[in-house]
């Protein structure tokens, strides 16, 4: 037993990112008594402003959309009961290939030792037992998530932490019910299929290579909601139209691959803290 509260620290790219990878644990493990550090590396400025007007549209003010995602974060950090927000205020580098990649003060072009440092200083402060980011294609190639991967890694690496790391992932064996879901509400899904010529990385891995199932279906209202106050983000507007039934149901088991441990504990798993407690 440890001789403090446990934490769990979890890396994020943009705001709402918490919301749909780790919503349902950063829920669960706050509702536990374990402390949760969420840290959110950019200010999401080249996600949707106000009626959905993109980025370079006429009336999309990355200033506002910055401020206007910035309290929706708060409002989702009230929602999963998340005890310390800490964001690194870089500015949203946008898709892979945007101008915005390699505009001034964007995430992608931070060094990896400068934005490093700055996470060790919270790894050091925290003193995380779990740490939670995304695997080296950033889950699906966004350059920010890439790039939050990179100094998470780093950072680790960098202050010697004990805590067991952990990359987000998906279960190859849901995908298929997934994109049946996103087409039943009208969203295109059609995820391309690996060839010789184009192998591409794919979302997600087979089931037999995830470590960690770990069940939050109790939490799903709660991941819900956090998802509901990101609600200005197109991509989320078919999640929030299933209504939190259907979505727990779709979204209420999270995945993970564990790449750091030093307790020894059996996998798979069910619990990011097995061998903590």
């Amino acid at each position: 037993m440890a001789d403090r509260p446990l934490t769990l620290m979890t890396v994020h790219a943009h705001p709402d990112d918490e919301a749909t990878g780790t919503g349902g644990v950063l829920a669960r493990y706050a509702a536990e008594g374990i402390t949760t550090v969420l840290v959110t590396c950019t200010d999401g400025r080249c996600g949707d402003g106000p009626g959905g007007v993109k980025p370079g549209e006429p009336g999309h003010d990355p200033e506002a959309v910055a401020a206007m995602r910035r309290a929706e974060l708060e409002a989702s950090c009230a929602a999963l009961k998340i005890t310390h927000l800490e964001m690194l205020g870089y500015a949203d580098s946008g898709m892979m290939g945007w101008s915005t990649n390699d505009a001034p003060g964007s995430f992608w072009t931070t060094p990896v030792a400068e934005a490093a440092e700055r996470l060790a200083e919270l790894i050091r402060r925290y003193q995380p037992d779990v740490v939670v980011t995304y695997d080296e294609n950033g889950f699906y190639g966004h350059p920010d998530h890439i790039q939050a991967h990179r100094i998470t890694m780093a950072a680790v690496a960098l202050t010697g932490s004990p805590a067991k790391v952990y990359w987000t992932t998906a279960p190859r064996s849901a995908m298929e019910q997934f994109g049946k879901v996103l087409r039943e509400f009208g969203v295109e899904w059609d995820e391309p299929e690996p060839s010789a010529e184009d192998p591409g990385p794919q979302i997600g891995l087979p089931d037999d290579e995830i470590t960690t199932w770990v069940d939050t279906t109790a939490y799903g209202a709660q991941k819900f909601d956090a998802l509901a106050a990101h609600s200005s983000q197109s991509e989320n507007i078919f999640f929030l139209r299933m209504g939190k039934e259907r979505f727990t149901e779709l979204m209420g088991m999270e995945t993970f691959v564990r790449v750091q441990d030093r307790t020894g504990a059996a996998l798979p798993e069910d619990d990011l803290f097995a061998g903590l407690r």
